[in-house]
């Protein structure tokens, strides 16, 4: 990690990551903890074909979608996304993330929160 005058770099391969079902895969890369910032900033691969549980953040969350192709499984429907494409999460909303291509899917998130914010995840739910 590098630092100069509170300024952080912090390699993404310096954070474990969260394993996810099918190979997929998340990483919380600067949090409070550890850059002493107020938000949050991670990094997803979805591995093809595979979805995350359905969940509800306590906080708003933004992600911008680098590669890839799915849609989002909110509990009145689907909303498709592409590369390209940022995405805007309520707080509060119950969604799922669904890779629906051949190829992995990759986003950078965020959160304003400094951490991964309380987070309820639906019963029988893996993730």
């Amino acid at each position: 990690m590098g630092r100069l005058d509170g300024v952080h770099v912090v390699p993404l391969q310096d954070v474990d990551p969260i394993e996810l079902p099918g190979g997929s895969w998340s990483r919380v890369i600067l949090t409070g903890g550890r850059v002493g910032s107020t938000s949050a900033l991670g990094f997803s691969s979805f591995a093809a074909h595979t979805a995350t549980a359905m969940l509800a953040h306590e906080t708003e969350e933004l992600a911008y979608v680098l590669s890839g192709q799915g849609e989002l499984r909110l509990e009145d429907g689907v909303v498709p996304y592409t590369a390209d494409s940022a995405i805007y999460i309520p707080a509060g909303v119950w969604h799922a993330v669904a890779n629906t291509g051949d190829e992995p899917v990759t986003m950078v998130f965020t959160f304003p929160h400094p951490d991964y914010p309380p987070t309820d995840r639906r019963a029988g739910d893996d993730a």
